[in-house]
């Protein structure tokens, strides 16, 4: 029981910090003009579910494709095993601007959009060129 009050705590911070950065974002974005009916702060779309964080691999016409990696354990071999996930997410016309290749980004899950579009983009988390603490 302890547990389970801990994890619902968890969960409920995290959805006030979301919820804190989406107004934020909502008070930044009002000086952009988009007309996008399919973006999470200007438009009608609702986010909902997992989100991910990974690089931005391609950019298309209001899409773009993230890869990220996971960790996978083996049981029959008992190690683990990288993989990488590529992701389809919506781009709104707000972020087009500030959204590149090589960009580490969040994407949050939404309704179906199209046939392989389930997600949209939420924030850019830094660009190409800033280092990662720490690493080289």
């Amino acid at each position: 029981m302890a547990k389970e009050k801990i994890e619902n705590k968890k969960t409920e911070k995290e959805k006030a910090l979301f919820r804190k950065e989406t107004l934020e974002r909502k008070e930044e974005k009002d000086s952009v003009s988009c007309n996008d009916k399919r973006c999470h702060v200007h438009g009608h779309l609702k986010l909902r579910g997992r989100s991910f964080k990974g690089v931005v691999v391609s950019k298309f016409y209001r899409r773009i494709c993230i890869e990220f990696e996971r960790i996978i354990y083996i049981k029959k071999y008992e190690r683990y095993m990288k993989k990488k996930t590529k992701i389809h997410a919506r781009l709104p016309d707000c972020l087009n601007q500030e959204i590149n290749i090589g960009d580490y980004v969040e994407v949050r899950e939404c309704r179906p959009l199209s046939k392989i579009i389930h997600f949209a983009v939420v924030r850019k988390i830094r660009s190409k060129e800033e280092k990662v603490g720490g690493r080289k």
